[in-house]
């Protein structure tokens, strides 16, 4: 079943725009949520709800302790019911969820969605011994069924990745107990943070009135320093301020987690969100390594670059994410931002431009930055007989545009993987950001081939070079700070000074000797979203800009024949692993110079700017 975290594929950014006084951007698109129900009063809403509960019923009536029984023809069946009470279930909680991150403050969606949680899970707490079953069959009773049935077999990969959990498997009574307790679990902490996140208020100097989180974040990027300082002071205030809360938060995720890995015999932390990915640790702890190695090469000389073009000996966190001095102050109209990514889409590939255009016109995408609404920005599949819907704040800024590129690019690549069905259409987070960061590449591209002069190319540079080590130095930096808190857990209840403690631990290795931290900083472990709705998914934003950069290489290496390999690469969704995926365009990603082939992209930009100071 879709579950919450699904719908918070939320953009890596933490200076998303959001909030504030809007300037004039033209008509920004709103959605249309009508293909999946006209109203949260529809009577197909009651519908599918009845039909969900009966059929599960059904299900587990007709193949609870049959499994192993049943021929090829049977098995086919069972998935293929499996597979439409999945879509039944997503398409309800796509259409609740994206209607709660429309208006988080709204109570009547609140309940609308939380209802609609516990109803679907009730309804598919029956369905539990599916899983359990399957992974009791012997591997030689299910390999020779597969062999007999060529459509069982397209299912090869759900088999793959269910038996995967087999040796961490519990009891059909615990799992059971598991599924039915979850919407009081993490969920529940889960809605508490982001309902808390959505309500707070910040009173930023020398602003008129008390302004929201992503209003406020986006002060970081104000070209006045004065005015990104009073952000940031006002952020620390209000995150110490509220600092128990979110301490109590991670310290309940993170036990919880604890237990449940405990009891299903977990090596580590890690390796459910490994297992999830279909990525082996070891694979992740070379891209990890790699990246923490080049801190010195990415982000310490880069920022020391930075810190020559402001006049400035050190920077200070409100420095990090500052518009050059160069650059110039521009709004970019929504109509420009769409022309900019589909010609820059048309330009790899009309096709390309074909996928995303429905997105403009037919109610996919809710763009304005409204009160209430959902932070940052996600690209939704729903379901795959439906299509996907992005959600942005947009404020017109040059990393607005690249975040547009990002989201339809997860659109392009879920509507392609829609045609694998609804069980094989989920692409691994490792591989899930591959269009989206492809399509901001060609953005980045097309923006620099059409630079009119040596500073805006300067400036592009720059601003891609600052997008990457946000993906990578910073998630890196990210991810090692979840691994640390989840370690420390392990040892007792966390203080939230420990948890600043092991905040600060990463920030000063990730980002250089250039910066100092302000009084306060230590707190802001605690606005990112990614730790609490999907721990140590931050990894995947890395993962996938590694994976893009090593890609687009070969692309410009190669062209000849790049285009049809990319397109065979998304529709595949979730049925091949990272090893078939890449091996056509003769890349590994367990080989550790695939990293350094990624990082090496970063290095040369970094390069040329360095170069332009001469």
């Amino acid at each position: 079943m879709i579950p919450l975290s699904a719908l918070t594929d939320l953009r890596r950014h933490d200076s998303n725009p959001g909030g504030g006084k809007t300037p004039d951007l033209g008509k920004l698109p709103v959605w249309d949520l009508s293909d999946l129900y006209s109203a949260p009063d529809a009577p197909e809403i009651a519908r599918d709800f009845d039909w969900l509960q009966a059929e599960c019923a059904r299900f587990a009536a007709d193949y609870e302790g049959k499994l192993a029984g049943l021929d090829a023809a049977g098995l086919l069946r069972c998935v293929q019911r499996y597979e439409e009470i999945d879509i039944t279930a997503g398409r309800l909680m796509s259409y609740a969820g994206l209607r709660y991150y429309q208006l988080t403050t709204d109570p009547a969606r609140t309940k609308f969605m939380a209802d609609a949680q516990d109803k679907v899970t009730v309804a598919t707490t029956p369905l539990v011994f599916f899983s359990l079953e399957i992974n009791r069959i012997e591997d030689d009773a299910l390999e020779a069924r597969l062999a007999e049935n060529p459509d069982l077999a397209r299912y090869r990969p759900v088999f793959e990745r269910m038996r995967a959990m087999r040796p961490h498997q519990l009891s059909d009574e615990l799992e059971r107990f598991l599924h039915d307790q979850s919407t009081i679990g993490a969920a529940a902490w889960n809605r508490l943070f982001d309902e808390t996140m959505a309500g707070l208020t910040f009173d930023v100097a020398g602003e008129e009135e008390p302004l929201g989180l992503e209003a406020t974040l986006n002060l970081l990027t104000d070209p006045a320093r004065q005015r990104r300082e009073a952000a940031a002071r006002a952020l620390a205030a209000v995150f110490t301020q509220n600092t128990r809360l979110f301490a109590r938060i991670h310290n309940t995720l993170t036990k919880e987690k604890e237990i449940e890995d405990r009891w299903r015999k977990m090596p580590s932390p890690q390796h459910g969100r490994h297992l999830a990915n279909h990525v082996e640790p070891e694979v992740v702890q070379a891209l990890r390594d790699a990246v923490v190695t080049a801190y010195p090469r990415l982000s310490h000389r880069y920022y020391a670059l930075k810190a020559r073009w402001m006049g400035l000996d050190k920077l200070e966190v409100w420095d990090r994410n500052a518009p050059l001095p160069i650059e110039p102050t521009r709004t970019i109209r929504w109509d420009e931002a769409r022309d900019t990514v589909l010609k820059a889409y048309e330009g790899f590939a009309p096709r390309l431009a074909e996928l995303a255009e429905p997105f403009f016109h037919k109610g996919w995408i809710d763009a304005g930055v409204t009160l209430g609404k959902a932070p940052g920005a996600f690209a939704h599949p729903t379901i795959s007989t439906v299509h996907p819907y992005v959600m942005l704040n947009y404020l017109g800024k040059p990393r607005d545009v690249m975040t547009l590129a990002h989201e339809l690019g997860h659109g392009v690549h879920q509507r392609l993987a829609a045609g694998q069905g609804e069980l094989l259409s989920a692409t691994p987070l490792t591989l899930a950001e591959t269009a989206s960061v492809f399509g901001e590449m060609l953005t980045f591209r097309r923006l620099l081939a059409h630079a009119a002069s040596a500073e805006e190319r300067k400036t592009l540079l720059a601003g891609k070079v600052e997008d990457m080590i946000n993906t990578v130095v910073r998630q890196i930096a990210f991810y090692d700070f979840e691994c640390k808190l989840h370690a420390a857990r392990r040892q007792g209840e966390l203080t939230p000074d420990d948890i600043n403690a092991l905040w600060m631990s990463v920030q000063a290795e990730s980002l250089g000797p250039v910066f100092n931290f302000m009084e306060g900083y230590e707190s802001f472990w605690s606005y990112i979203p990614h730790f609490v709705h999907s721990p140590f998914y931050v990894y995947a934003y890395a993962f996938g800009d590694g994976l893009v950069n090593a890609l687009y290489a070969v692309y410009e290496e190669s062209p000849e024949g790049f285009e049809d390999k990319y397109f065979e690469m998304l529709a595949a969704g979730g049925s091949k692993h990272h090893k078939e995926l890449l091996a056509p365009f003769g890349l590994d990603a367990s080989d550790p110079a695939f990293w350094n082939k990624g990082l090496a992209m970063i290095e040369g930009f970094i390069d040329e700017l360095e170069a332009m100071e001469g």
